[in-house]
Protein backbone atom coordinates (compact mmCIF):
# COMPACT_ATOMS: atom_id res chain seq x y z
CA UNK A 1 0.00 0.00 0.00
CA UNK A 2 1.53 3.10 -0.52
CA UNK A 3 1.22 4.75 2.46
CA UNK A 4 3.14 2.56 4.12
CA UNK A 5 5.30 1.98 1.42
CA UNK A 6 6.67 5.42 1.22
CA UNK A 7 6.80 5.94 4.76
CA UNK A 8 8.90 3.03 5.03
CA UNK A 9 10.99 4.36 2.08
CA UNK A 10 11.61 7.44 3.75
CA UNK A 11 12.62 6.02 7.05
CA UNK A 12 15.09 3.21 5.37
CA UNK A 13 18.88 3.50 6.41
CA UNK A 14 21.21 4.09 3.77
CA UNK A 15 22.70 0.53 3.85
CA UNK A 16 19.14 -0.42 3.04
CA UNK A 17 18.84 1.36 0.11
CA UNK A 18 22.07 0.88 -1.41
CA UNK A 19 20.71 -3.03 -0.94
CA UNK A 20 17.70 -2.56 -2.53
CA UNK A 21 19.48 -0.56 -5.65
CA UNK A 22 21.36 -3.61 -5.68
CA UNK A 23 18.51 -5.69 -6.01
CA UNK A 24 16.68 -3.82 -8.31
CA UNK A 25 19.69 -3.21 -10.44
CA UNK A 26 19.99 -7.69 -10.30
CA UNK A 27 15.88 -7.66 -11.15
CA UNK A 28 16.77 -6.31 -14.29
CA UNK A 29 17.01 -9.11 -16.26
CA UNK A 30 16.52 -8.12 -19.77
CA UNK A 31 18.49 -5.41 -21.47
CA UNK A 32 15.08 -4.71 -23.75
CA UNK A 33 11.63 -4.04 -22.38
CA UNK A 34 9.65 -6.79 -21.49
CA UNK A 35 6.59 -7.50 -24.23
CA UNK A 36 3.06 -8.63 -23.97
CA UNK A 37 1.78 -10.90 -22.10
CA UNK A 38 3.85 -9.72 -19.24
CA UNK A 39 4.04 -12.13 -16.29
CA UNK A 40 5.30 -11.07 -12.70
CA UNK A 41 6.32 -13.30 -9.95
CA UNK A 42 5.82 -12.54 -6.69
CA UNK A 43 8.86 -13.56 -4.07
CA UNK A 44 6.48 -14.11 -1.77
CA UNK A 45 7.00 -15.70 1.80
CA UNK A 46 9.33 -18.49 2.34
CA UNK A 47 6.96 -21.51 3.28
CA UNK A 48 9.30 -24.53 4.89
CA UNK A 49 8.15 -27.66 3.75
CA UNK A 50 4.94 -29.47 4.77
CA UNK A 51 3.87 -25.92 6.65
CA UNK A 52 1.88 -24.53 3.42
CA UNK A 53 -1.75 -26.49 4.07
CA UNK A 54 -1.31 -24.76 7.74
CA UNK A 55 -0.45 -21.27 6.56
CA UNK A 56 -3.15 -22.12 4.27
CA UNK A 57 -5.85 -22.19 7.10
CA UNK A 58 -4.55 -19.28 8.63
CA UNK A 59 -5.20 -16.78 5.76
CA UNK A 60 -8.58 -18.09 5.15
CA UNK A 61 -9.03 -18.02 8.73
CA UNK A 62 -8.28 -14.08 8.81
CA UNK A 63 -10.39 -13.66 5.35
CA UNK A 64 -13.33 -15.60 7.14
CA UNK A 65 -12.84 -13.43 10.30
CA UNK A 66 -13.13 -10.15 8.20
CA UNK A 67 -15.45 -11.21 6.09
CA UNK A 68 -17.69 -12.53 8.36
CA UNK A 69 -17.32 -9.60 10.37
CA UNK A 70 -17.20 -6.44 7.98
CA UNK A 71 -20.36 -8.18 6.16
CA UNK A 72 -22.50 -9.00 9.31
CA UNK A 73 -22.15 -5.46 10.35
CA UNK A 74 -22.75 -3.83 7.00
CA UNK A 75 -25.87 -5.99 6.70
CA UNK A 76 -27.16 -5.11 9.82
CA UNK A 77 -27.01 -1.48 8.96
CA UNK A 78 -28.18 -1.57 5.41
CA UNK A 79 -31.66 -3.88 7.19
CA UNK A 80 -32.06 -1.74 10.08
CA UNK A 81 -33.45 1.96 9.02
CA UNK A 82 -33.02 2.85 12.96
CA UNK A 83 -28.95 2.97 11.79
CA UNK A 84 -29.56 4.96 8.69
CA UNK A 85 -28.26 7.76 10.48
CA UNK A 86 -24.13 9.83 9.50
CA UNK A 87 -22.33 7.96 11.92
CA UNK A 88 -23.43 4.65 10.49
CA UNK A 89 -23.57 5.18 7.27
CA UNK A 90 -19.77 6.55 7.65
CA UNK A 91 -18.72 3.14 9.62
CA UNK A 92 -20.32 1.24 6.43
CA UNK A 93 -18.32 2.78 3.77
CA UNK A 94 -15.96 2.38 6.22
CA UNK A 95 -15.81 -1.53 6.57
CA UNK A 96 -16.48 -2.15 3.05
CA UNK A 97 -12.86 -0.25 2.67
CA UNK A 98 -11.65 -2.90 4.93
CA UNK A 99 -13.66 -5.41 2.17
CA UNK A 100 -11.74 -3.95 -0.59
CA UNK A 101 -8.60 -4.37 1.09
CA UNK A 102 -8.62 -7.75 2.57
CA UNK A 103 -9.86 -9.16 -0.67
CA UNK A 104 -7.31 -7.67 -3.10
CA UNK A 105 -4.72 -9.44 -0.75
CA UNK A 106 -5.84 -12.35 0.83
CA UNK A 107 -7.31 -14.95 -1.88
CA UNK A 108 -4.07 -14.74 -3.74
CA UNK A 109 -2.25 -14.77 -0.54
CA UNK A 110 -4.04 -18.28 0.21
CA UNK A 111 -3.10 -19.51 -3.04
CA UNK A 112 0.55 -19.21 -2.47
CA UNK A 113 0.15 -21.31 0.77
CA UNK A 114 -1.59 -23.68 -0.56
CA UNK A 115 -0.59 -24.35 -4.40
CA UNK A 116 2.77 -22.35 -4.46
CA UNK A 117 1.52 -20.03 -7.03
CA UNK A 118 3.39 -16.86 -6.98
CA UNK A 119 3.01 -15.90 -10.65
CA UNK A 120 0.38 -13.03 -11.52
CA UNK A 121 -0.67 -11.26 -14.71
CA UNK A 122 0.19 -7.58 -15.94
CA UNK A 123 -3.66 -6.46 -15.14
CA UNK A 124 -4.39 -8.50 -12.05
CA UNK A 125 -1.23 -7.07 -10.76
CA UNK A 126 -2.19 -3.58 -11.68
CA UNK A 127 -5.34 -4.14 -10.14
CA UNK A 128 -4.30 -5.61 -6.93
CA UNK A 129 -1.90 -2.91 -6.35
CA UNK A 130 -4.71 -0.54 -7.21
CA UNK A 131 -7.44 -2.14 -4.73
CA UNK A 132 -4.42 -2.51 -2.05
CA UNK A 133 -3.81 1.68 -2.63
CA UNK A 134 -7.05 3.04 -2.72
CA UNK A 135 -7.75 0.82 0.47
CA UNK A 136 -4.73 2.71 2.07
CA UNK A 137 -5.89 6.34 0.97
CA UNK A 138 -9.80 5.73 1.49
CA UNK A 139 -9.57 5.27 4.85
CA UNK A 140 -7.57 8.00 5.70
CA UNK A 141 -10.22 9.92 4.05
CA UNK A 142 -13.14 8.24 5.74
CA UNK A 143 -11.51 8.53 8.93
CA UNK A 144 -11.37 12.47 8.12
CA UNK A 145 -15.15 12.38 7.29
CA UNK A 146 -16.29 10.59 10.36
CA UNK A 147 -13.86 12.55 12.42
CA UNK A 148 -15.93 15.85 11.40
CA UNK A 149 -19.24 14.32 12.02
CA UNK A 150 -18.59 13.61 15.39
CA UNK A 151 -17.22 17.30 15.84
CA UNK A 152 -20.81 17.89 15.02
CA UNK A 153 -22.47 15.63 16.65
CA UNK A 154 -20.94 16.49 19.90
CA UNK A 155 -20.03 20.42 19.47
CA UNK A 156 -23.02 21.16 17.60
CA UNK A 157 -25.51 19.03 19.15
CA UNK A 158 -28.77 21.23 18.09
CA UNK A 159 -27.91 22.34 14.37
CA UNK A 160 -26.71 18.76 14.09
CA UNK A 161 -29.63 17.61 11.79
CA UNK A 162 -29.67 20.87 10.00
CA UNK A 163 -25.74 20.67 9.44
CA UNK A 164 -25.22 17.45 8.33
CA UNK A 165 -28.42 16.25 6.21
CA UNK A 166 -28.85 13.81 3.94
CA UNK A 167 -27.35 15.53 0.96
CA UNK A 168 -24.18 16.42 2.94
CA UNK A 169 -24.08 12.87 4.52
CA UNK A 170 -23.51 11.24 0.99
CA UNK A 171 -21.45 14.00 -0.27
CA UNK A 172 -19.04 13.45 2.23
CA UNK A 173 -18.86 9.96 1.26
CA UNK A 174 -18.43 10.38 -2.00
CA UNK A 175 -15.91 12.96 -1.53
CA UNK A 176 -13.96 10.57 0.34
CA UNK A 177 -13.95 8.10 -2.17
CA UNK A 178 -13.44 10.30 -5.07
CA UNK A 179 -10.45 11.62 -3.96
CA UNK A 180 -9.02 8.83 -2.42
CA UNK A 181 -9.40 6.77 -5.80
CA UNK A 182 -8.15 10.45 -7.91
CA UNK A 183 -4.93 10.48 -5.39
CA UNK A 184 -4.11 6.77 -6.65
CA UNK A 185 -5.53 7.22 -10.54
CA UNK A 186 -2.45 9.97 -10.38
CA UNK A 187 -0.17 7.58 -9.43
CA UNK A 188 -0.80 4.85 -11.73
CA UNK A 189 -0.89 7.12 -14.18
CA UNK A 190 2.48 7.02 -14.00
CA UNK A 191 2.97 3.56 -14.67
CA UNK A 192 2.25 4.03 -18.54
CA UNK A 193 4.90 5.15 -19.95
CA UNK A 194 7.57 3.42 -17.84
CA UNK A 195 8.80 0.11 -19.80
CA UNK A 196 9.15 -2.88 -17.50
CA UNK A 197 13.11 -5.13 -17.77
CA UNK A 198 12.18 -7.26 -14.68
CA UNK A 199 9.35 -9.75 -13.72
CA UNK A 200 10.17 -10.38 -9.70
CA UNK A 201 8.40 -8.76 -6.97
CA UNK A 202 9.91 -8.46 -3.93
CA UNK A 203 6.67 -8.49 -1.75
CA UNK A 204 3.66 -10.46 -0.75
CA UNK A 205 1.77 -8.55 -2.63
CA UNK A 206 1.69 -5.98 -5.53
CA UNK A 207 2.37 -2.42 -4.98
CA UNK A 208 2.93 0.71 -6.70
CA UNK A 209 6.28 1.23 -6.00
CA UNK A 210 7.01 -3.03 -6.11
CA UNK A 211 6.32 -2.86 -10.09
CA UNK A 212 7.67 0.59 -10.80
CA UNK A 213 11.04 -0.92 -9.31
CA UNK A 214 11.25 -3.31 -12.06
CA UNK A 215 11.47 0.08 -14.51
CA UNK A 216 14.20 0.03 -16.98
CA UNK A 217 14.32 3.64 -16.20
CA UNK A 218 14.38 5.87 -12.85
CA UNK A 219 10.71 6.82 -11.98
CA UNK A 220 12.05 10.45 -9.87
CA UNK A 221 8.74 11.71 -10.76
CA UNK A 222 6.43 8.84 -8.91
CA UNK A 223 8.47 9.11 -5.80
CA UNK A 224 8.31 12.77 -5.37
CA UNK A 225 4.05 12.43 -6.09
CA UNK A 226 3.95 9.62 -3.84
CA UNK A 227 5.88 10.99 -0.62
CA UNK A 228 4.24 14.62 -1.20
CA UNK A 229 0.83 12.45 -1.35
CA UNK A 230 1.63 10.15 1.23
CA UNK A 231 2.61 13.31 3.38
CA UNK A 232 0.11 15.41 2.90
CA UNK A 233 -2.94 13.36 2.83
CA UNK A 234 -1.80 11.52 6.00
CA UNK A 235 -0.69 15.10 7.79
CA UNK A 236 -4.50 16.38 6.58
CA UNK A 237 -6.08 13.54 8.34
CA UNK A 238 -4.07 13.59 11.12
CA UNK A 239 -4.78 17.70 11.91
CA UNK A 240 -8.72 17.09 10.89
CA UNK A 241 -8.72 13.94 13.54
CA UNK A 242 -6.69 16.26 16.11
CA UNK A 243 -8.95 19.64 15.57
CA UNK A 244 -12.16 17.62 16.13
CA UNK A 245 -11.20 15.97 19.34
CA UNK A 246 -9.31 18.71 20.70
CA UNK A 247 -13.22 20.56 20.28
CA UNK A 248 -15.03 18.00 21.66
CA UNK A 249 -12.59 17.31 24.65
CA UNK A 250 -13.37 21.00 25.62
CA UNK A 251 -16.96 20.88 25.23
CA UNK A 252 -17.03 17.66 27.54
CA UNK A 253 -15.21 19.27 30.03
CA UNK A 254 -17.39 23.02 29.92
CA UNK A 255 -20.27 20.36 30.02
CA UNK A 256 -19.81 17.32 32.72
CA UNK A 257 -23.15 16.08 31.51
CA UNK A 258 -21.60 15.24 27.90
CA UNK A 259 -18.68 13.60 28.76
CA UNK A 260 -20.41 9.89 28.85
CA UNK A 261 -22.23 10.74 25.46
CA UNK A 262 -19.19 12.15 24.11
CA UNK A 263 -17.21 8.87 25.04
CA UNK A 264 -19.73 6.79 23.49
CA UNK A 265 -19.95 8.59 20.31
CA UNK A 266 -16.14 9.11 19.93
CA UNK A 267 -14.29 6.36 21.70
CA UNK A 268 -15.34 3.82 19.02
CA UNK A 269 -13.73 6.17 16.18
CA UNK A 270 -10.75 6.92 17.62
CA UNK A 271 -9.78 3.50 18.78
CA UNK A 272 -10.18 2.72 15.03
CA UNK A 273 -7.62 5.59 13.61
CA UNK A 274 -5.23 4.54 16.26
CA UNK A 275 -5.05 1.17 15.29
CA UNK A 276 -4.35 2.04 11.70
CA UNK A 277 -1.93 4.31 12.86
CA UNK A 278 -0.43 1.96 15.45
CA UNK A 279 -0.37 -0.63 11.76
CA UNK A 280 1.58 1.95 10.16
CA UNK A 281 4.26 2.36 12.63
CA UNK A 282 4.77 -1.50 13.11
CA UNK A 283 5.96 -1.44 9.04
CA UNK A 284 7.80 1.69 9.69
CA UNK A 285 9.95 0.41 12.42
CA UNK A 286 10.16 -3.07 10.91
CA UNK A 287 12.13 -1.39 8.05
CA UNK A 288 14.42 0.45 10.66
CA UNK A 289 16.03 -2.66 11.62
CA UNK A 290 18.10 -4.45 8.60
CA UNK A 291 18.80 -7.40 10.28
CA UNK A 292 14.60 -7.97 10.94
CA UNK A 293 14.31 -11.44 8.42
CA UNK A 294 12.06 -10.83 5.88
CA UNK A 295 9.44 -12.76 6.35
CA UNK A 296 8.66 -10.80 9.35
CA UNK A 297 9.07 -7.20 7.52
CA UNK A 298 6.41 -9.32 5.09
CA UNK A 299 4.49 -10.94 7.80
CA UNK A 300 4.52 -6.84 9.39
CA UNK A 301 3.22 -5.27 6.03
CA UNK A 302 0.16 -7.59 6.12
CA UNK A 303 -0.92 -6.52 9.59
CA UNK A 304 -2.32 -3.34 7.97
CA UNK A 305 -4.41 -5.03 6.08
CA UNK A 306 -5.51 -8.31 8.24
CA UNK A 307 -5.69 -6.59 11.77
CA UNK A 308 -7.80 -3.52 11.33
CA UNK A 309 -10.79 -5.26 8.84
CA UNK A 310 -10.88 -8.06 11.43
CA UNK A 311 -10.87 -6.19 14.54
CA UNK A 312 -13.21 -2.99 13.24
CA UNK A 313 -16.46 -4.73 13.63
CA UNK A 314 -15.75 -6.23 17.09
CA UNK A 315 -14.68 -2.53 17.99
CA UNK A 316 -18.51 -0.88 16.48
CA UNK A 317 -20.32 -3.61 17.96
CA UNK A 318 -18.68 -4.09 21.15
CA UNK A 319 -18.68 0.34 21.79
CA UNK A 320 -21.50 1.51 20.02
CA UNK A 321 -24.89 0.62 22.05
CA UNK A 322 -27.43 1.08 19.33
CA UNK A 323 -25.20 -1.31 16.51
CA UNK A 324 -24.84 -4.22 19.50
CA UNK A 325 -28.77 -4.27 19.93
CA UNK A 326 -29.84 -4.26 16.23
CA UNK A 327 -27.38 -7.05 15.61
CA UNK A 328 -28.33 -8.90 18.67
CA UNK A 329 -32.42 -8.08 17.49
CA UNK A 330 -31.16 -9.52 13.89
CA UNK A 331 -29.97 -12.12 15.18
CA UNK A 332 -33.04 -13.51 17.82
CA UNK A 333 -35.56 -12.46 14.72
CA UNK A 334 -33.56 -15.02 12.19
CA UNK A 335 -33.28 -17.63 15.06
CA UNK A 336 -37.03 -17.34 15.86
CA UNK A 337 -38.20 -17.23 12.27
CA UNK A 338 -36.25 -20.65 11.89
CA UNK A 339 -37.81 -21.96 14.83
Amino acid sequence: MFLCDVFAAFWFPPCVFCRNVLLWMENLTAVTPLTEPIVFELEGFYVPPGFGPFLFFLALFAYLVVLLGNGVVVCVIVMDKNLHRPMFVMVCHLLVCDLLGATAVLPHLMMHFLMGQKRIAYTPAITQAFSVHTYGAAVQTILAAMAYDRYIAVCEPLRYHTIMTSARLHSCCALAWFFALLLIAVLFAFHMKVPLCGRTILHVYCSNRGILSLGCIPTPANDIYGLSMTWTLSTGVFLIVAFSYIRILRVSLKLDRVCSKAFQTCASHLIVYVVYQIAVLIIVVSYRFPSTSPNLKKFFSMVFIIIPPAINPIIYGLITKDLRSSIFKQFTTQVCHKK
